[in-house]
């Protein structure tokens, strides 16, 4: 496990956005778009389960653990912010976010879990959105004729979530969780994220005007299962995590590291890997904004 650097984005999020920001295409940009309204909901969620799970731990194992927890808050406090922002320009685009209020909604029928139950689930969202960074990274040309600022925004999101994808899993495995409920939330998690997800994009197409239009299904085909398809080269990723002796460690992270280190003047330092004194305490509440 290695130390997160929890970072502030330095882009312009206050000057309104394009209504078709991703090259002008209404099925790209509406399939951005119904990912970032699950986030701030989403990265709470994850934070949550994590702070859960870390209270749960044997004094040892948090003094091991601590820096990581702390590492995670951070950044996925930051994600939230700035979906949230992002999120508003949405709003104001006259566009409608159901996707988070379903997920408050099967959230509430969950309070009663035990804390490693909760971190079986986010792992398993971590490992969607681990295996959709890497397709991201790896395919960055696709953002070539977006709007650079949102182009930044998704791809420093992609390298920290490939940062940080072990996390959740390592202390669902400290607190004691088994290969068996890990696959049965997989299931279920995989059920509800892809249906979520193409609800909220047809409704998103739907409020563009584009739903129906032959344009939008080629490029929702070249966009999922083309060449460089995100079903096309994901499933493969998405499969390991059945296997039992399956650790989100497997995952190369080359990518994230070299943009990461490709772009440093998109983002300032707020907590360095070995100056974890500046990062929220995993027990504190308290949150990193951007």
């Amino acid at each position: 496990m290695g130390h997160f650097t929890v970072r502030r984005l330095l882009i312009d999020l206050e000057t309104p956005l394009p209504r078709r920001w991703c090259r002008n295409d209404p099925f790209m940009t509406a399939l951005f778009n119904a990912l970032s309204m699950s986030f701030p909901v989403g990265e709470q969620f994850f934070i949550d389960s994590v702070r859960a799970g870390f209270r749960e731990l044997t004094p040892e194992q948090q003094l091991k653990m601590k820096d990581d927890v702390d590492g995670f808050i951070g950044q996925e406090a930051t994600h939230r912010r700035i979906h949230a922002l992002f999120n508003q320009h949405l709003e104001k685009q006259g566009l409608v976010n159901t996707w988070s209020h379903r997920v408050m909604r099967r959230l509430a029928g969950l309070k009663d879990l035990e804390a490693r139950h909760y971190l079986g689930i986010t792992a398993a969202y971590e490992h969607f959105t681990a295996i959709f960074a890497d397709w991201m990274l790896a395919q960055h040309h696709l953002l070539d004729s977006c709007e650079p600022r949102l182009k930044t925004m998704w791809l420093w999101h992609s390298a920290e979530e490939s940062e940080h994808k072990n996390l959740a899993f390592d202390l669902y495995q400290a607190l004691g969780g088994n290969h068996a409920w890990r696959i049965r939330w997989f299931r279920r998690v995989s059920f509800f994220f892809m249906t979520d997800l193409a609800r909220q994009t047809v409704r998103n197409l739907h409020s563009d005007g584009a739903l129906w239009k032959l344009s939008t299904l080629q490029s929702a085909w070249r966009f999922l299962l083309g060449r460089e398809g995100l079903i096309r080269l994901t499933y493969g990723a998405w499969r390991q995590y059945y296997r039992e002796d399956f650790h989100p460690d497997a995952q190369d992270i080359t990518l994230a590291r070299r943009w990461l280190a490709d772009n440093v003047s998109q983002f300032a330092v707020v907590a360095a890997a070995d100056d974890r004194q500046a990062a929220p305490s995993p027990e504190s509440g308290a949150t990193v904004t951007a």
